[in-house]
């Protein structure tokens, strides 16, 4: 049996073209999710990996599709092998029912790392270029410096308790619990 397996990363991406690609192969079962490649807990991927019997070839349109770490990859290759099934991908045209298949898969799983490594190297360097010119990544602070001074300066000199101004100011009470923390060691 040909199990198929499709992943996409994000709510904004879609798995249809995966599926087709996968049909088309012939893949009678599809399995598909959103999650990340980097991450090992992906439900749908590991009911696949329970279904692979003897014989069976696990199908994906793209090898990162599969995961975006060579060990997680090489991991997965392992079981697949040990029940006795093979593994294609269609776009690097990799069949591990050859020899040559192995090799390349494995030779491909290295570059799908190194691409990651990449990946988040940039991330990194963006992030610290950004912090030179006084920018942070995350979320923007919910409440502006004299916001946070008044919050502290309310709890402090015990005009409201840390929940009625985080209420008063549509925080979250550990909110209000950590201005206040701050203000405190500023003291």
């Amino acid at each position: 049996m040909l199990l198929g397996y499709a992943r996409v990363s994000t709510d904004d991406q879609d798995t249809a073209a995966q599926v087709a690609a996968l049909q088309a192969a012939g893949a009678e079962r599809i399995f598909t999710e959103r999650a990340s490649g980097g991450r090992w807990d992906r439900p749908e991927l590991h009911r696949m990996l329970d279904q692979v019997r003897a014989g069976d070839v696990v199908v994906v349109w793209k090898l990162d599709r599969l995961s975006r770490s060579l060990k997680d990859l090489l991991h997965i290759m392992d079981r697949v092998e040990v029940t006795g099934a093979d593994f294609r991908s269609l776009t690097e045209a990799i069949d591990t029912s050859v020899p040559a298949g192995r090799m390349m898969m494995q030779m491909v799983g290295a570059f799908a790392e190194f691409e990651r490594a990449m990946v988040r190297e940039r991330t990194r360097a963006g992030l610290a270029a950004a912090a030179i010119h006084g920018r942070r990544g995350g979320r923007r602070p919910k409440l502006t410096v004299a916001q946070r001074d008044l919050v502290a300066r309310l709890v402090l000199n015990g005009e409201r308790t840390g929940s009625e101004a985080a209420r008063l100011f549509g925080v979250n009470p550990a909110t209000v619990s950590r201005i206040v923390a701050v203000a405190r060691s500023r003291a």
